[in-house]
């Protein structure tokens, strides 16, 4: 478990989300010596899968702890990782969000 972000105020999830997924398309050519996300998009790709399945066991890990901030933070940690993958195999958030759209009419 990483450090316990401090002073977290409430934002706008989509505003966030975008704007996170920009900085990681962002990072598409970046030199991985430089950035952890040019590390993850252009490395093994079992690497960033198998980090994928970490967050996530962490997040269920931080649940099973009923540990509100801990949740917090690996749920983060885990939508990184997956902007990451989604970019790494080229599905956009708007179609993420068309996906999600789709499924509650």
């Amino acid at each position: 478990m990483g450090e316990r972000t401090e002073n977290v105020v409430n934002g706008d999830l989509g505003e966030t989300v975008a704007g996170l997924a920009a900085v990681i398309h962002s990072r598409v050519d970046a030199s991985p010596e430089e950035s952890y996300t040019a590390r993850l998009l252009q490395g093994k790709e079992d690497s960033l899968l198998k980090k994928l399945t970490e967050e996530a066991t962490e997040v269920v890990m931080a649940c099973k702890d009923d540990d509100h901030d801990h949740i917090r933070y690996e749920a983060a940690d885990l939508l990184y990782h997956l902007l990451v993958v989604l970019e790494r195999y080229g599905v956009s958030t708007e179609e993420l969000a068309g996906e999600l759209d789709a499924r509650r009419h």
